[in-house]
């Protein structure tokens, strides 16, 4: 009797941590060569989410349209977008809502040499542009574009929509002039020596926007949150652990260098660089204020195609216990 007494309280033991986590699984779901898959790498990695008793599971899809369709059909239960599409769906009757994971959004980039030195020397020249035609990035600077000069990019420039792999290469070959693209592909064309005209997030301090922004967050059902509140909470202690090391640590980038596809010094740095400065400092009143604000501008210039039904910003939009 006290040898199977003995065995159940070492069962209690072992297990008990695992079972926790079992219970607080975690699906994410993400590009296999998207920013987030490095983040949720080095949470696993470093046993980051056994530490906060979650145990963190990826689930890779071809696209963001996949990933939006497998959280609508709860498939998974959290990933990466930008809150203005969250802010579509609640206006829509589904209620999601999103906690912060970065404010690097991107840049228009040109080659060194171009002749092209401001905004206004854009007009007429062929413009690559990722995400399509309601990506935020390239409504802002049509909003932009709109205030400075009084003409909408639209009409004044030649937009080209495409990936952004094939954006950088037209790039290098002169078909395009310039190009507005996610960040970590600006990172790589300015480690070849490429360089910025404009950063979205310039763009949102001219425009007025004041605070830094947050854009793409980790979106979710309304629904698990509140039933999962501690894992969730879990979850965003070990995503910031996460993105101080990689904020800090070189070793850790040549360790993601596979996923990466490069070995490049240069790039890695590049890229390092790019995420630190996107890892968001604070989540406070003051940004989800300024978030209000770019959504009127962006519910001005992107209509219902951008915004559904959601022509007013719902606060909830935001998970309210979730700020620092």
């Amino acid at each position: 009797m006290c040898l199977r007494v003995a065995w159940f309280i070492l069962a209690l033991i072992v297990l008990g941590p695992a079972r926790a986590q079992d219970d607080h699984k975690i699906k994410v779901g993400l590009l296999k060569f998207g920013t987030v898959a490095w983040e949720v790498d080095t949470i696993r990695h470093h046993g980051l989410d056994r530490r906060h008793d979650i145990a963190v599971v990826p689930t890779e899809f071809a696209s963001n349209e996949a990933a939006k369709v497998a959280l609508q059909a709860g498939a998974v239960d959290m990933i990466v977008t930008d809150w203005p599409w969250v802010a579509r769906q609640r206006g829509e009757g589904v209620a999601f809502s999103f906690v912060p994971y970065s404010r690097a959004v991107g840049a228009l980039m040109i080659l060194p040499g171009s002749s092209i030195e401001s905004l206004r020397d854009l007009k007429g020249k062929r413009i690559g542009v990722v995400g399509g035609p309601l990506d935020k990035s390239w409504l802002l600077l049509r909003a932009y574009a709109q205030k400075e000069l009084g003409v909408d990019f639209a009409e004044a420039v030649e937009p080209v929509f495409g990936a952004p792999p094939l954006l950088n290469e037209e790039l290098a070959r002169g078909r395009i002039d310039a190009v507005l693209t996610y960040w970590h592909y600006a990172a790589r064309l300015e480690a070849s020596g490429a360089r910025p005209l404009l950063t979205v997030t310039e763009i949102l301090r001219r425009l007025g926007i004041g605070g830094d922004v947050p854009m793409l967050g980790y979106a979710f059902r309304e629904e698990w949150a509140g039933r999962e509140e501690a894992a969730l909470q879990g979850f965003v202690a070990a995503s910031r652990e996460a993105k101080a090391l990689l904020a800090s640590s070189e070793e850790e980038w040549v360790r993601l260098a596979p996923q990466l596809g490069t070995t490049d010094p240069a790039v890695l740095a590049a890229l390092q660089e790019g995420f630190r400065v996107g890892i968001p400092e604070r989540w406070s009143e003051a940004e989800r204020k300024a978030a209000a604000d770019l959504y009127a501008i962006l519910v001005q210039i992107g209509g219902g195609k951008l915004v559904g039904q959601a022509k007013a910003f719902d606060q909830k939009t935001f998970w309210p216990s979730v700020s620092y």
